[in-house]
């Protein structure tokens, strides 16, 4: 089957932009190929600083007969109806429709289709200049007399020419002829443009890959990443170094070039004085370079870079390394200026003091004296969340609010908080963003700073993402929870949440980061207090603590699947908790009901659990346990386990027959008992699983209240024979009404005694 080859030469292709754009090209061009009804084998596409490509194989030589049948409407249809008909079908009038005949429904229109196959070239010359038209290019251009013309073509950089061959391999491939803006496909590339500026004729792909290569130009950009990575590597180590990986980086430089040459730059010693991480920075940013570290040295850097050349110099380029070396010996003259410059007073102290004394600051400290400015400065942190100051007070009170829980030192944790965000008014920050944090901890440190709240200046910002890494410092953790539970309960109170896509405050990952704090962490905490204590910061926005822990728990789903949990225990912990706790079985005393039967009065309920940082109302009846994101993944985990087992997987069958007729008869609102009363018993398993129910739902409600769910799960397992001979033995719809509403009553106990638990309704299975 013949095989397409496609390239589209331009000036130059933004280096961000050519794997998108080449991959956009195939999925264009294929999807038009298969709607066209063309099928194909394969289809890779490629990317060059200066062409996009495309090889697709085994595509069909011609698109299928089409024959087809339009049923219309009635011969009796009114004039409109007809009119609809005939643009559906393409038909210029109604004779030249059939008519059909139906016992049922009478004479009707049809129109039969016959569309011949056509060509696969006509069809790729019909595409391909639709394509290059429509192109979903972020930002182009126009170019040439002719982009003064309306509707002129528009591409990232002109056009330049345009390669399309087909055939088989076993003959000359042919040239699929088109033209869009005086630009003719043909069988024409170029080369290097320094290199091998000529012209080269080329045939089908294979043939294609080859002239380039011998051109200067390597295709295959994961090629050219595969030889710009070894060959940096060798070079550093050939001269003593490691490369410092950068995978970003890499995939950058290898869109710049055509033909990598790897060379090594330097230098002075003197600047290595900078943090490592602004001279990696400045010289990633301004000469897209790479930079390394003496062998074995840790994470000291050398004086040393590595840069990317686009041509084999003749001198061995030794000109383009000393170039390159001039620009960063600049550039870090720079960064060395912002380095010393933090580390000195600001000139504008005397302005400074009532902010200082407001944070209870040291103005002798240069890092105190940043955030003293950053508070004076009244720097907005959002239009209607106020400023950065303002938000620093509110973090503050907070983490403090939250040190007992995490067990952290509550001088250390308010000192944190309030050198936090001071980076952001240091001069490497204001030059390199991505900086906030870590330079904070530096200056924290140079200042003398506890090495945890140096920590904390940088690990509040994290996880920033599902693959960072948490802080386990009791003071990080503190600072960055409440960084974090401020920006989600200050957005919630403006009304400003995530909607589908949109995310413009990453507020999903700050929820999931707050989920990972506390669950690797294993830190309990009550979600809904925390949530009161910080709308209440924000005059006129609502508490709206339900809807944020409704997001917490959506989280919580995300990370708990990623860790291999099963979605519906997630459920039916989550759905069991929404619902108030049952209460344990007591003393029972005895009192008459309308018809004279002896039902269980109320049953008194165990006191709440007094864990640090955990609500005083817990496990009161109305009171969900939910708000406590350890707690439901120590009841996911110990569910999983318990149905693992075979007990496990009985009692769900059990417990799920019994909710199943339970609530079928309620929708026929069949009457079931407030209570179980014993003496309506008839049968021994009707005893035997009342006695275990009471003993069940006892076990289980103390385990719970001891946070022991494997003891919960086992107290609950002793159902699972009761219920099984329930069953097997009992018929629930009896024909008395007061022994039916009375057996019924007792399949909610069971199903009461597991929710205490779980909703195993909600579990596959």
């Amino acid at each position: 089957m013949p095989d397409l080859l496609l390239e589209l030469r331009s000036e130059e292709i933004p280096a961000r932009m050519q794997r998108k754009a080449a991959g956009d090209l195939r999925k264009m061009l294929t999807d038009g190929l298969v709607e066209a009804g063309l099928t194909y084998e394969a289809a890779r596409e490629y990317w060059t600083p200066r062409r996009l490509a495309l090889d697709i194989r085994g595509l069909t030589a011609r698109s299928k007969d089409i024959h087809e049948e339009i049923k219309g409407p009635s011969t009796t249809a009114p004039e409109q109806a007809v009119q609809g008909f005939l643009r559906k079908a393409g038909l210029s009038s109604i004779a030249d429709a059939h008519v059909h005949s139906d016992p049922k429904k009478g004479d009707f229109y049809v129109a039969h289709i016959s569309k011949p196959g056509r060509a696969a070239e006509q069809i790729i010359a019909e595409l391909v200049p639709g394509i290059i038209k429509n192109f979903p290019w972020p930002k182009s251009m126009r170019w040439g007399p002719a982009s003064a013309k309306p509707g002129s073509l528009r591409w990232v950089r002109p056009l330049q020419s345009i390669v399309c061959t087909f055939g088989p391999e076993t003959e000359e491939p042919v040239v699929v002829d088109f033209e869009i803006d005086g630009i003719r496909s043909g069988n024409i590339t170029y080369g290097h443009r320094f290199h091998a500026p000529g012209a080269i004729t080329v045939r089908r792909f294979d043939d294609y890959v080859s002239k380039l290569e011998v051109a200067k130009v390597v295709l295959d950009a994961d090629r050219r990443k595969e030889i710009i990575l070894a060959d940096a590597r060798n070079i550093a180590f050939a001269n003593g170094l490691d490369l410092v990986e950068d995978e970003g980086l890499l995939e950058e430089v290898s869109g710049l070039v055509e033909w990598p040459v790897v060379l090594m730059g330097e230098f002075e010693r003197d600047f290595l004085a900078i943090p490592g991480e602004v001279i990696r920075l400045t010289i990633r940013a301004n000469q897209k370079c790479f930079v390394t570290r003496p062998q074995s040295a840790g994470e000291d850097l050398s004086n040393r870079f590595i840069l990317i050349a686009n041509i084999e110099a003749t001198d061995g380029g030794k000109e383009i390394a000393y170039g390159n070396g001039k620009v960063v010996r600049a550039r870090l003259s720079d960064a060395l200026y912002f380095w010393r410059t933090d580390q000195g007073d600001l000139p504008d102290l005397d302005q400074l003091v009532e902010s200082a004394a407001k944070f209870d600051l040291d103005l002798k400290k240069p890092l105190d004296q940043r955030m003293a400015r950053l508070d004076h400065l009244n720097v907005t942190f959002h239009a209607k969340l106020g400023t950065q100051g303002a938000r620093v007070a509110r973090i503050k009170r907070l983490a403090e609010d939250l040190a007992p829980v995490v067990g952290a030192d509550l001088a250390l944790v308010a000192r944190a908080a309030v050198l936090a965000k001071a980076d952001l008014q240091t001069e490497v920050v204001g030059e390199f963003p991505e900086l906030q944090g870590a330079m904070g901890r530096k200056y924290a440190l140079l200042q003398g700073e506890h090495p945890s709240v140096a920590a904390a200046a940088e690990e509040h910002y994290k996880p920033q993402g599902p693959t960072d890494r948490v802080p386990t410092d009791p003071v990080s953790a503190a600072v960055a929870l409440a960084d974090k539970l401020d920006m989600l309960t200050g957005f919630w109170a403006i009304n400003e949440k995530p909607t589908g896509s949109k995310d413009p405050f990453a507020l999903r990952r700050a929820a999931l980061g707050v989920v990972r704090i506390l669950i690797e962490n294993r830190i309990r905490l009550a979600l809904t207090s925390v949530f009161a204590k910080a709308f209440a910061n924000f005059k006129g926005g609502a508490d709206q603590s339900s809807d944020l822990l409704a997001f917490f728990h959506d989280r919580l789903k995300v990370y708990l699947r990623d860790q291999g949990a099963r979605h519906d225990l997630i459920d039916a912990v989550l759905s069991a908790g929404s619902r108030p706790i049952s209460p344990l079985v007591g003393e029972m005393s005895a009192k008459p009901t309308e018809g004279g039967a002896v039902l269980p009065a109320s049953r008194s309920v165990a006191p709440p659990s007094a864990l640090p940082g955990i609500s005083p109302t817990r496990g009161e009846i109305g009171q969900s346990p939910n708000d406590d994101l350890l707690q439901i993944v120590r009841r996911v985990e110990a569910l999983g386990t318990f149905l693992d087992t075979e007990d496990g997987r009985n009692l769900l069958a059990g417990t799920k027959r019994a909710a199943n007729i339970l609530a079928a008869e309620e929708k026929k609102k069949t009457l079931v008992a407030e209570t179980v009363e014993p003496a309506l018993f008839r049968e021994e398993a009707e005893k035997k699983l009342y006695a275990a129910v009471n003993q069940a739902e006892k076990e289980a409600g103390q385990a719970i209240q001891n946070e022991d769910f494997s003891a919960a799960m086992l107290a609950l397992s002793v159902l699972r024979e009761p219920v099984d001979s329930f069953f097997e033995g009992v018929l629930v719809n009896d024909e008395e009404q007061a022994v039916r509403a009375n057996r019924l009553a007792l399949l909610a106990r069971i199903r009461a005694a597991t929710d205490q638990v779980a909703d195993f309704s909600k579990i596959v299975g």
